[in-house]
């Protein structure tokens, strides 16, 4: 059971590893012994997931959401299996616990009156600067 928040809990049946050579550190070892963790987790088939989190993961995932609806997540930060397997498993709780995390809407908010006219009176000195660039002037 990987719990994530209060609410969402994985359970060991939902979640996929496979243990594949790593690149990187471990000498001799990494052509030797499968120690990175390519951990595999349904995003589309897992009851454990709500139906808006599960919407906000796809979006988050990106490029580590397959086709078939698998989130992919790679571990081969250390030199040792357990510890690549913690790693990836944690990836996949924070990556989840970010998809709980509900944003807060936005509020339209409209310029005041004082803003839009230090803007336009900006612009106004602005292009009176540039005018005066040009070599002639426009006294209008």
């Amino acid at each position: 059971m990987l719990r994530i928040t209060r609410d969402i809990a994985l359970d060991d049946r939902e979640l996929e590893e496979r243990f594949v050579r790593a690149s990187g550190p471990g000498g001799q070892n990494v052509n030797k012994v499968s120690t990175a963790v390519q951990l595999r987790f349904n995003v589309f088939a897992s009851p454990s997931l709500p139906d808006e989190v599960r919407a906000r993961l796809v979006t988050l995932a990106g490029k580590q959401l397959s086709a078939e609806g698998d989130l992919i997540v790679n571990a081969q930060r250390f030199r040792t299996q357990a510890r690549n397997r913690a790693d990836a498993r944690d990836k996949l709780a924070a990556l989840i616990r970010a998809a709980a995390h509900r944003p807060k809407p936005r509020r339209k908010t409209r310029p005041s009156a004082a803003a839009k006219r230090r803007r336009l009176e900006a612009k106004r000195r602005q292009g009176e600067t540039k005018r005066r660039r040009s070599g002639r002037l426009d006294l209008n």
